[in-house]
C-alpha cells in the first residue's frame, strides 16, 4: 500500500481498513520469507555449483570460437576446391563428348563400309548388325560436327546407310517369305532374328506368327479330319473324340509358345510375346469354331437342346419327344470336358503373357493395366465365347437330366427287406452329386453356382414334395404292432393298408436320412471346391460359399417333413395306444391300505402291464425306423406319457401309501424308458417326479425342506398354485395347513 496515502488518512474506518490490508500483506510477506528460508540450503548449493562451472564455461566459450574459425576456414577452402572441381568436371565432360563423337564418326565410317561389304557377301546378320549400330547413333548430333572422315562427308555416309537399311529390309522380307514358301525352318528362324535389328519388331512377330498359325492350321485340319472319319462306336474314346481333338489343338499352341517364348524374349525383348499369342489365338478361334460346329452336327446337339427346351416348357405333356437319358449323360460329360480343357488352355496363355509383362514392366500400375488388357483379350476371344455358349446350353440340359433322373429314381422306388429306407434316397442323392461334381469339373464358376442352385431347387421342391405328399396321406389307422414293418411285399399277398404303412415309415426314414445326406453333400462338395478352385477371385469364392450353404440349408426342409410325419404318427399311433393305458392308471385307486401296498409289490395293477404294452409298440418300430427316428419316436412317446399322466394324477386321490406306490411306479417307468433310448428323458419327467415328491410327504410342512432356499440344486417346475393343488390330492392333508404354507 502507498505510504503517502496512508499518512493522509483522517477517517477512522478507512484507517481500520488500511490496517487490515497491511496486516494481510504482512502475513503474505511472512509466508514468502518462510518459503525462501526453507529453500535457502538448496539455493546456496546451486549457487556453489554454478561458481564451480564458471571456469569450464569460459573454456567452452574459447573452444567454440576456435571451432567457428576452423569451420569458416574449411568452408572457404571447400568452396575454392569445388569451383575447381566443377571446372574440371566440365572439361572432362566436353572431352568425353568429343571422344564419343569421334568414336561415333569412326563407327559411322565402319558401318558404312561394313554394311556394303556384308550385303555383297550376303552376310545379312552382319549387315543388320551394322544397321543396328547406325540406328543407335544420334544422327542430329553427328551432323553438327564439321569433321569428315577421310574425305567422305557425313551426308554421304548417312545416305549410304539409309539406302542399305531400306535394301536390307526388302531383302529380309523377301527371303523370309521365300523360306516360308520352301518350308526352310532354319532360314525362317534366321531371318526372324534379323527383324528386330532393323527395328521391325511388330512386322517380324506378325510374319512369324502367321507362319506358325499356318502350320497350326494344317495340323488342326488334319486332326479334325482324322477325328471325323475315325469315329468308331466301339472305341472307348469315341464319346470324347471332340474333346481329345480340341486338346491336341491346345497342346500344339502351348508347345509353340513354350518353344518360341525364349526366342522372342532374347531377340525382341520382354513384353512383346502378346503379339505372337494374339495371332496364334486368332487361328485357334477359327479352328475351335470349326470343331464346335462339327461337334454340334455329329452329336445332334441343336436337336437335343430343342428337345430339352420343349420338355421343360411342356413337361406335363407326355407327347413331347424326350432325349434319351443315357445319350444325354454322355453328351454332357463331353461338353464339360471341352470346357475344362479350354479353361486350362486359357489359364496357360494368361500365365505366360502375364509373366512376360512382369519382366518388361517394373511399374506395378503399368503391369496391372497390362494384366487387365490380357483378361479382356482372353474373355473376348471367340474360343471363350463359344465355350460360354456351350456351358449355357449345358446348364439347361444338366438341370433337365438331373430332374428327369431324380423323378425316374422316385418312380422306380423300391424297398428292400431289412433296409429302413427305400432306393429313391440313395439314387436321388447319387444323381445330384454326380451332376454337381460334373459341373465342378468344367472349371466354370458360374456353371457350378447355377447347378448348385438347380440342385437345391430339385431337392427342396421336387424330391421333398414327393416325401411330403406321402407323409401327408397319414399313417393308416388300425395299426397292428406285430406287422408294423416286418414285411416282404409279396405279389398278391400284402394288403394295401400294410403297403401304406410301410411306405409311410420308409418315407419318414427317407426324409430323416435326406437331412444327413444334405449335410454330407455340402461337406464333400466344399472339399472338392477347395481343391479345384484355388485361384478364384474373392467374389467367385463368395458366390460358391453362398451356393454351398444353400445345399446345407436343404436339411432344414427335410427336417420339417420328419416333424410333420411324427405329428401324424402321434395322432394315429402314439395317442391311441397311450391313452387307454393311462386310463387304467386313472381307474386304479391310490388310496390304498398296507395290505394293498404289499400286494401291489408282487402284482402291480398298472405299470408292469403298461411297460409290456410300451415294449411291444417300441419293439415293433425299432427295426423299421432309423436310429434317429427311433429316438425321436421314443421321445414323442415319452412326451405323450408325461402329458397324459400329469392330467390323470391331477384327477386322482392319494394317501401316504398311494403316494409311495405312485413314486415306485414312476421310477420303474423312467428306468424302462431310459433303457430303450440314448437320449435323456429324465428332464421330461421332472414335473411328475416333483409331483411324486409332494405326494410322498408325511406332513405338509415337510415341503418347506425342499422349497425355496432349501431346494439346493433342484429347480422346481411346478408353480406355487400347482404345488398347493398337488398337496390337495392327499386326502390326509388338511386344507387349512396347505393354505398356511408360505411358498
Amino acid at each position: 500500500m502507498d505510504l503517502e496515502r496512508v499518512q493522509n488518512l483522517t477517517d477512522v474506518s478507512e484507517m481500520q481498513k488500511a490496517l487490515e490490508k497491511l496486516n494481510a500483506e504482512e502475513i503474505d510477506v511472512d509466508c514468502e520469507l518462510n518459503t525462501l528460508l526453507e529453500t535457502q540450503a538448496s539455493l546456496e548449493d546451486k549457487m556453489i555449483t554454478l561458481h564451480r562451472t564458471l571456469p569450464n564455461l569460459q573454456m567452452l566459450h574459447t573452444d567454440s570460437k576456435q571451432l567457428s574459425s576452423m569451420v569458416s576456414f574449411t568452408s572457404t577452402l571447400a568452396e575454392n576446391v569445388s569451383s575447381k572441381v566443377r571446372q574440371l568436371d566440365l572439361a572432362k565432360n566436353r572431352v568425353t563428348s568429343c571422344i564419343q563423337r569421334v568414336e561415333d564418326i569412326l563407327d559411322l565410317k565402319y558401318c558404312t563400309d561394313g554394311v556394303q561389304q556384308a550385303l555383297q557377301n550376303e552376310d545379312y546378320e552382319k549387315a543388320a548388325g551394322h544397321v543396328h549400330r547406325f540406328r543407335s547413333l544420334d544422327e542430329n548430333v553427328l551432323r553438327m560436327s564439321e569433321i569428315a572422315s577421310e574425305g567422305s562427308s557425313l551426308d554421304t555416309s548417312f545416305r549410304l546407310l539409309h539406302e542399305s537399311e531400306d535394301k536390307l529390309r526388302v531383302i529380309v522380307n523377301t527371303k523370309f517369305d521365300a523360306s516360308v514358301h520352301s518350308r526352310d525352318v532354319a532360314s525362317i528362324e534366321r531371318f526372324f532374328k534379323i527383324f528386330p535389328m532393323l527395328g521391325l519388331y511388330e512386322e517380324g512377330l506378325t510374319k512369324f506368327g502367321k507362319y506358325l498359325a499356318a502350320k497350326l492350321s494344317e495340323d488342326a485340319d488334319r486332326n479334325l479330319k482324322l477325328a471325323l472319319h475315325g469315329i468308331d462306336p466301339e472305341d472307348g474314346r469315341s464319346s470324347v473324340i471332340f474333346a481329345d481333338t480340341i486338346t491336341k489343338l491346345f497342346e500344339d499352341i502351348a508347345k509353340i509358345v513354350e518353344i518360341h517364348q525364349p526366342l522372342v524374349e532374347t531377340y525382341y525383348g520382354a513384353g512383346r510375346l502378346v503379339i505372337l499369342v494374339k495371332i496364334l489365338q486368332k487361328e485357334c478361334d477359327r479352328q475351335t469354331r470349326k470343331l464346335v460346329e462339327e461337334f454340334r452336327n455329329k452329336r445332334d446337339f441343336d436337336l437335343r437342346v430343342q428337345q430339352v427346351q420343349q420338355s421343360l416348357m411342356f413337361h406335363k405333356q407326355p407327347a413331347i419327344e424326350k432325349p434319351d437319358s443315357k445319350d444325354l449323360d454322355v453328351l454332357l460329360s463331353e461338353i464339360v470336358l471341352l470346357n475344362t480343357r479350354t479353361e486350362l488352355y486359357l489359364r496357360f496363355l494368361k500365365r505366360r503373357i502375364t509373366g512376360d509383362f512382369e519382366l518388361a514392366y517394373q511399374d506395378e500400375e503399368k503391369r496391372n493395366e497390362k494384366s487387365s488388357e490380357v483378361d479382356k483379350f482372353i474373355q473376348s476371344c471367340d474360343t471363350s465365347r463359344l465355350m460360354q455358349e456351350l456351358i449355357g446350353n449345358y446348364i439347361m440340359m444338366e438341370e433337365y437330366f438331373m430332374r428327369e433322373m431324380v423323378l425316374k429314381a422316385v418312380a422306380m422306388d423300391s424297398l428292400d427287406t431289412g433296409s429302413p429306407t427305400s432306393s429313391m434316397v440313395d439314387d436321388s442323392f447319387y444323381i445330384v452329386k454326380k451332376c454337381v461334381r460334373r459341373a465342378m469339373s468344367s472349371s466354370s464358376v458360374d456353371g457350378v453356382c447355377a447347378m448348385l442352385n438347380h440342385a437345391c431347387t430339385i431337392l427342396e421342391q421336387d424330391f421333398r414334395e414327393v416325401l411330403y405328399t406321402r407323409v401327408r396321406a397319414g399313417f393308416p389307422s388300425g395299426f397292428d404292432l406285430t406287422q408294423a414293418y416286418n414285411m416282404v411285399i409279396q405279389q398278391g399277398k400284402s394288403s394295401d393298408t400294410e403297403k401304406a404303412k410301410a411306405q409311410f415309415i420308409s418315407t419318414l426314414n427317407n426324409a430323416e436320412v435326406s437331412c444327413d445326406y444334405c449335410k454330407q453333400l455340402k461337406t464333400n462338395l466344399e472339399d472338392e471346391v477347395s481343391k479345384l478352385y484355388t485361384q478364384c477371385s474373392d467374389q467367385s469364392n463368395a458366390k460358391l460359399e453362398s451356393c454351398l450353404s444353400d445345399i446345407g440349408a436343404c436339411a432344414t426342409r427335410f427336417k420339417d417333413v420328419v416333424e410333420f410325419g411324427f405329428s401324424q404318427m402321434t395322432q394315429s399311433v402314439i395317442k391311441p395306444r397311450i391313452k387307454p393305458q393311462i386310463d387304467i392308471f386313472l381307474s386304479t385307486s391310490h388310496n390304498i391300505s398296507e395290505d394293498d401296498y404289499t400286494n401291489f409289490e408282487a402284482n402291480d395293477p398298472w405299470v408292469q402291464n403298461f411297460i409290456v404294452s410300451l415294449d411291444n409298440m417300441l419293439g415293433s418300430f425299432k427295426d423299421s425306423l432309423t436310429n434317429n427316428n427311433y429316438e425321436m419316436f421314443v421321445s414323442l412317446v415319452t412326451a405323450e406319457i408325461t402329458t397324459q399322466l400329469e392330467k390323470s394324477v391331477q384327477k386322482s386321490a392319494f394317501n401316504r401309501l398311494g403316494g409311495l406306490q405312485f413314486d415306485k411306479e414312476l421310477r420303474v417307468l423312467v428306468g424302462y424308458l431310459t433303457s430303450v433310448t440314448t437320449w435323456t428323458i429324465r428332464d421330461k419327467f421332472a414335473r411328475l417326479t416333483q409331483m411324486a415328491t409332494i405326494l410322498n410327504l408325511e406332513k405338509v410342512d415337510e415341503l418347506l425342506d425342499y422349497w425355496g432356499p432349501n431346494s439346493g440344486p433342484l429347480t422346481w417346475r411346478l408353480t406355487p398354485s400347482e404345488v398347493r393343488q398337488i398337496l390337495g390330492l392327499r386326502i390326509d392333508f388338511r386344507t387349512e395347513e396347505i393354505k398356511r404354507l408360505k411358498l
